[in-house]
């Protein structure tokens, strides 16, 4: 394992550095690493196995991170658009590939949804680190732009998983009830309430007791993994969003100590450098090149026809908004990156030996490899031009 993290960190670094010299985004160096090593079977079967784990820390990092940045205050001036840019992209984008996909594929309607729900997540790993940092150089501030983006991206993951969850019972013989959408407001309310209590508590403890910056730092993620487990044992009695409820936290540390916001946000910031490498590396371990060769230019046509409808979706949602034709398009822009939600997912129908499963695998990854640098691209090359 120590060897193939080893491997994971340094060619991790050497290819990311690579492709920044070429102006491209460090994160496709990173996927690109985790395709190598895996086709030269250069990781351990016990990296492998706990994949899924590690990527979820690296996840838990940086939306912690987000939430120590986000400014309900500032949210709030967005108003109405960042309500509904957790909802309206996701659900266009579903709607275009249960109208595509059977055309495309030959596949059924219950299918195409399957696929659309793997494909609608966008990705906080992609949009948060550079949302972040358009927030500490207060570029688009004044209308909140970065702050929106970074929120719906993080409840829009949610309400695509749940989508995913119904559309999968579904097809394995199940009823799809849309008394299981309600869950998704559900999920959220009481994400943001026990994440906010848990932020008032730990305030006071700090306060209480002194300890080193990074001390806290080791019980705020500490409190996030038990978090991730308690949503395990609630989820059959009431709807809870562990992802959520860790966003929340910073967000109320914020909100009520902001100096301990700020140390804590640098800290984390340090974190995600290596975070983030496992992160993407890990992704790209995932990419199976048979299945990626094997579905050829149709699925990237397909790929591009419903990222169509999830920039439409933004853009309904920004109509009457105080942003002007830039801002929106930068907007649109930056809401089309996927990785995260579609590497922990796009092998499900598979395992399950659903009929789709190959197929959903196969455009999840290539939807990886092609949006998320797209989108990384996307926002570090506009957002000069385009933001106040």
């Amino acid at each position: 394992m120590l060897t193939s993290l080893a491997f994971i960190f340094l060619l991790g670094l050497l290819l990311g550095s690579i492709f920044i010299k070429l102006k491209l985004p460090a994160l496709l160096g990173m996927i690109l690493t985790g395709i190598i090593l895996q086709y030269f079977h250069l990781l351990d079967r016990s990296i492998l196995d706990i994949s899924a784990s590690l990527r979820q820390i690296a996840l838990v990092i940086i939306l912690t991170r987000a939430g120590l940045s986000l400014n309900i205050d500032d949210l709030k001036k967005v108003g109405r658009p960042a309500i509904l840019m957790c909802f309206i992209p996701a659900t266009l984008e579903i709607i275009g590939t249960i109208l595509i996909a059977p055309k495309f594929f030959n596949i059924t309607i219950i299918e195409a949804a399957i696929l659309g729900s793997v494909l609608a997540a966008v990705s906080p790993a992609v949009i948060v680190p550079r949302m972040i940092k358009l927030i500490e150089i207060k570029k688009g501030t004044n209308k909140s732009i970065p702050q929106l983006i970074m929120a719906g991206a993080s409840v829009d993951d949610v309400f695509v998983i749940v989508l995913f969850t119904s559309f999968l019972n579904f097809e394995k013989g199940g009823n799809f009830s849309f008394i299981k959408l309600l869950q998704v407001p559900i999920a959220i309310t009481t994400g943001i309430l026990i994440g906010y209590i848990v932020s008032i508590i730990l305030i006071k403890f700090f306060k209480a007791f002194h300890m080193r910056d990074s001390i806290k730092i080791v019980i705020v993620l500490s409190i996030s993994f038990l978090l991730l487990e308690l949503e395990k044992y609630l989820g059959s009695f009431i709807p809870f969003s562990a992802l959520i409820s860790i966003m929340s936290i910073g967000i109320g540390i914020l909100k009520n100590y902001e100096p301990l916001a700020k140390r804590l946000s640098q800290k984390f910031s340090k974190l995600w450098v290596g975070a983030e490498i496992l992160l993407f590396v890990l992704v790209g371990a995932t990419v199976n090149i048979k299945y990626a060769i094997s579905s050829g230019i149709l699925a990237l046509i397909f790929i591009a026809l419903v990222l169509c409808f999830r920039m439409f979706g933004v853009f309904l949602c920004l109509i009457g908004s105080n942003l002007n034709k830039k801002e929106k398009l930068f907007t649109m822009l930056a809401y089309t990156p996927k990785a995260t939600v579609q590497a922990a997912i796009g092998g499900i129908p598979l395992a399950l030996n659903l009929n789709c499963g190959v197929l959903v695998l196969t455009v999840a990854v290539l939807s990886i490899l092609i949006t998320a640098p797209f989108g990384a691209i996307a926002i570090d090359n506009t957002y000069k031009k385009f933001l106040n």
